[in-house]
């Protein structure tokens, strides 16, 4: 008898993470310098979590910039 996919282990459920902790977002901001350790911890600008983007394929790239690929370059030379 097989498991049910959602009853799988705990690391599949493992995503990415949309929100930072403040202690992240104090460290954070502290590195790129848009606060010290003078200023208030009241009212801290936003920080801007980390997104993956998604690859595109290379055959769809080829096409949209409008490059021949070999094969169809020697199939046009032979005509």
């Amino acid at each position: 008898m097989s498991i049910h996919p959602s009853l799988r282990g705990v690391d599949t459920l493992v995503g990415q993470r949309s929100v930072y902790t403040r202690t992240e977002r104090l460290q954070k901001l502290m590195r790129d310098g848009k606060i010290s350790e003078e200023d208030s911890p009241f009212g801290l600008p936003k920080v801007r979590t980390f997104t993956k983007v998604k690859a595109k394929k290379k055959d769809a790239e080829d096409d949209a910039d409008g490059t021949v690929s070999e094969g169809e370059e020697a199939e046009s030379s032979e005509e």
